[in-house]
């Protein structure tokens, strides 16, 4: 997931920066440079948050996968809830 956002929001950044410098006329180079820190700036940003973003699905699947396994042992057992 992380280098999924990383390679959605590096190219992104990138071309709206070369967009908005061509737009306004901004002299080529700077537009080139601002467009390549963006680029690798967002995509470290995005690559962060995907990768934050996995650690929080995976932790919840973990824990939900881990109440289910413990409440089919506490019924088969006879000590779930209700009982």
């Amino acid at each position: 997931m992380a280098r999924i956002y990383a390679g959605i929001l590096g190219p992104l950044a990138m071309l709206t920066a070369l967009a908005d410098g061509l737009l306004h006329a901004r002299d080529l180079m700077t537009v080139v440079w601002v467009a390549w820190g963006s680029l690798w700036a967002f995509a470290a940003a995005g690559f962060v948050i995907g990768w934050i973003g996995q650690q929080i699905i995976s932790e919840s699947v973990e824990a939900t996968l881990r109440a289910e396994v413990a409440e089919q042992e506490g019924a088969e057992s006879g000590i779930g809830p209700g009982k």
